[in-house]
């Protein structure tokens, strides 16, 4: 028999049932780490920088001495934003102190890259070289074929990294291209002359 809405809204809440467990427990804030939250921005300071994020008010965020607690306002399509706010925040607090980090392993015969100035240079079997400028709070190095990409921001981190990817993706023959550190490609036999 299904549910009204309005029953299955309470059943959720009363019973707990997919309700995020990293949202349950208050947020430590860490130490000499500032948060401040106003009009639906969210502003993490730490020894590293400062993130800002828009949050939606359907979640209700608090700070108070015990850390971040959050509180979806009573409804079902937010209990699927609670964890994933929670996450977002856990994260903003890392990064603010320890930098997140992707290593891209640039693998082929001929292949090359380096940064000079704000621009990351790449040789990859192309007519041309690829040149990707690089954002201002992003931290980026290669060396021997090892792109580091370092940030405070998770999100951007991830973006920057999934980006150079797409310029040369690994293949399956031999692994040429442009791969996560511990990305493993599966491999596929060539073919065998008779």
């Amino acid at each position: 028999m299904r549910r009204s809405r309005r029953s299955e809204e309470k059943y959720y809440l009363k019973s707990g049932k997919n309700m995020s467990r990293i949202a349950k427990k208050p947020i430590p804030v860490p130490p000499k780490t500032e948060v401040k939250y106003s009009d639906g921005i969210l502003s993490v300071k730490g020894p590293l920088g400062e993130i800002k994020k828009t949050f939606r008010s359907d979640i209700d965020i608090k700070i108070d001495n015990e850390g971040i607690t959050l509180t979806p306002i009573k409804d079902i399509e937010n209990l699927a934003l609670w964890g994933s706010y929670a996450s977002h925040i856990r994260n903003m607090l890392s990064g603010v102190n320890t930098p997140f980090q992707k290593k891209l392993i640039v693998e082929g015969i001929g292949f090359k890259s380096d940064v000079k100035g704000n621009e990351l240079n790449m040789s990859l079997g192309f007519s041309h070289p690829v040149k990707v400028i690089i954002p201002t709070d992003l931290k980026v190095t290669a060396d021997k074929n090892v792109i580091t990409i370092s940030g405070i921001d998770c999100e951007n981190v991830g973006e920057f990294a999934s980006k150079v990817r797409s310029f040369k993706k690994p293949e399956p023959y031999k692994g040429k291209g442009i791969r996560y550190e511990d990305e493993v490609i599966r491999r596929k036999q060539g073919k065998k002359s008779v």
